[in-house]
């Protein structure tokens, strides 16, 4: 099923051409369970591709729809290092559909460092940049609710609590270094 306006979005990075064929190939991501967001239970993954892509490095070129998650140890998930060193660590394997090539790349406007970053479809299919994919304002509103209704439902892992408040997004702005965002209630 394609990306819906609705669909809810987890940009996470992906951080080496390895990971990727995991995803492609075997049909799942990692996400350490001490750094990850709050939800995880989210209609699709879109992959923030770092510095080691070369030639397609700090952008977003590949979706995948989410199929399901569950908790694992590092030693489970990747069983030819069983002495590494966060072997006992706990991660989120995430199920994966297979992976979707955009139609263009979403570039960062400029070299950026990203975590984990919430947003929809609707913002996926127009963004131009990363910058593009904040969610703003009201919208935002029904973002976070629509992720804690996702939260209260999956009953999983005793996951924390998401705020129930609205962050300012001068204060988003900040956190994720991105240049160039207003809030439109401001400029109205």
């Amino acid at each position: 099923m394609p990306v819906q306006p609705n669909s809810l979005i987890l940009v996470a990075i992906m951080n080496n051409e390895r990971d990727l064929e995991i995803a492609r190939l075997l049909g799942w991501y990692r996400i350490p369970l001490k750094s990850a967001p709050k939800v995880v239970q989210v209609d699709y993954l879109a992959f923030y591709q770092t510095s080691a892509f070369a030639d397609k490095r700090w952008c977003i070129e590949w979706i995948a729809p989410v199929r399901g998650h569950e908790l694992l140890s590092r030693a489970e998930l990747i069983g030819d290092q069983p002495d590494h060193p966060r072997a006992r660590d706990l991660y989120y394997k995430i199920q994966l559909g297979p992976l979707e090539q955009l139609p263009a790349a979403i570039p960062a406007a400029k070299w950026r460092r990203l975590t984990f970053l919430y947003t929809t479809g609707e913002y996926l299919l127009q963004a131009r940049n990363i910058n593009d994919l904040v969610v703003q304002s009201e919208e935002r509103k029904t973002l976070w609710q629509a992720l804690r209704e996702r939260q209260s439902t999956s009953g999983l892992y005793n996951e924390p609590d998401l705020p129930d408040f609205d962050l300012d997004p001068l204060l988003i702005n900040m956190l994720l270094g991105l240049d160039g965002f207003s809030d439109p209630l401001q400029n109205s």
